[in-house]
């Protein structure tokens, strides 16, 4: 999950700081550092986190469970 967040979160041409305030914004508080941490898989996705952030990718929570496909 944490490879398919920064992948999705890059091809939309967003930094840890914007998507962190995206999700703030969708009412998920989130700090860059947590984002940064969920990405790094040293800090735990909950389920709320999940939801927030596909929210905030305009994605299922379900893709960002898929593991990423080699290009």
């Amino acid at each position: 999950m944490a490879r398919t967040v920064e992948t999705l979160r890059t091809e939309r041409g967003l930094s840890q700081r914007q998507l962190a305030d995206c999700v703030t914004a969708l009412g998920h508080p989130m700090s860059n550092t947590m984002l940064s941490r969920i990405e790094r898989a040293q800090r735990r996705c909950d389920a709320d986190d999940l939801v927030a952030i596909a929210d905030a990718l305009l994605v299922s929570p379900l893709v960002l469970l898929q593991r990423p496909t080699a290009t």
